[in-house]
């Protein structure tokens, strides 16, 4: 029996911005092995799945200790939704473009933890409160046969940071016998001025000793990753995902930033129901 492909769910200070971030910015990664298909061998057309995870992060901001949290993993997809934690994306009519390949689109709705308080690390004393908040937008994914393809645009639509991304992955994934399945990745997320300068522009008002003020440019973050499932049984799954993005300049150039690069490490168990 074929195996499903694994789905990526496809970014502080409190656990609940944590674990928010960390599903919006794709670090929390789970398969969905095929369950039992009814007699007429079709799939089911419904799939739910529940789990839990733990995510390590170290964030770019000057004094943040390396975040380490455990967090719940939930999965629901069918013909007209999908899923992924805090992450909704209502399908679209799909497109063949060749021979077993397609375009699928679909809308997305997601909530994203970034943001900190000034209470966070002694850099941000003094600094306004930085919030996360619900981004919206449209998403297609296109499956060559030697890789998938992705393209998602997203703007704020909660209104904080008034920003847009827009974000392209590359990735394919091999199987090692019935239970093990590598998929590394390449990406690259461009991220406009206004979003830039919200979450690490400084504020003539907030400028002091040591913290000058600066207005946030719109640049590229570079990402690689990989991630690794192993298939216990059809029901039982753990996952692994190590993921690296090189900052862009705009970012790194901020008197809040110390690092050039972030990370994040994340394992997890799922348990499919259906």
């Amino acid at each position: 029996m074929p195996l499903a492909r694994p789905s990526v769910l496809i970014s502080h200070g409190s656990a609940l911005r944590m674990a928010a971030s960390a599903f919006a910015i794709g670090v929390c990664t789970w398969a969905t092995p095929a369950a039992a298909e009814p007699n007429d061998g079709q799939p089911p057309s419904t799939t739910w799945s529940l789990g839990l995870g733990a995510v390590s992060r170290q964030t770019p901001y000057t004094g943040f200790d390396r975040e380490n949290k455990a967090l719940p993993l939930l999965h629901f997809e069918n013909k007209y939704v999908r899923i992924f934690g805090p992450e909704i994306g209502l399908k679209l009519p799909s497109l063949d473009v060749g021979r077993n390949q397609q375009l699928d689109f679909s809308l997305v709705a997601k909530y994203d933890g970034s943001g900190y308080e000034d209470d966070d690390a002694s850099i941000l004393d003094g600094m306004s409160k930085r919030r996360g908040g619900f981004w919206a937008g449209a998403k297609v994914e296109w499956n060559t046969g030697l890789a998938d393809v992705s393209a998602e645009w997203l703007g704020d639509a909660s209104g904080h940071s008034k920003g847009q991304r827009f974000s392209l992955g590359v990735e394919r994934t091999w199987r090692f016998g019935e239970r093990v399945m590598l998929t590394p990745r390449l990406g690259a997320t461009w991220n406009d001025k206004k979003y830039v300068d919200y979450y690490f522009g400084v504020r003539d008002s907030e400028a002091r000793a040591g913290r000058a003020a600066y207005e946030g440019k719109s640049g590229v973050n570079a990402e690689a990753g990989v991630r690794g499932v192993y298939l216990f049984d059809q029901r039982h799954s753990m996952l692994l995902d190590l993921e690296v993005s090189s900052l862009a300049k705009g970012i790194k150039d901020s008197p809040l930033v110390d690092r050039s690069t972030e990370n994040r490490v994340f394992l997890g168990y799922l348990y499919r129901f259906r």
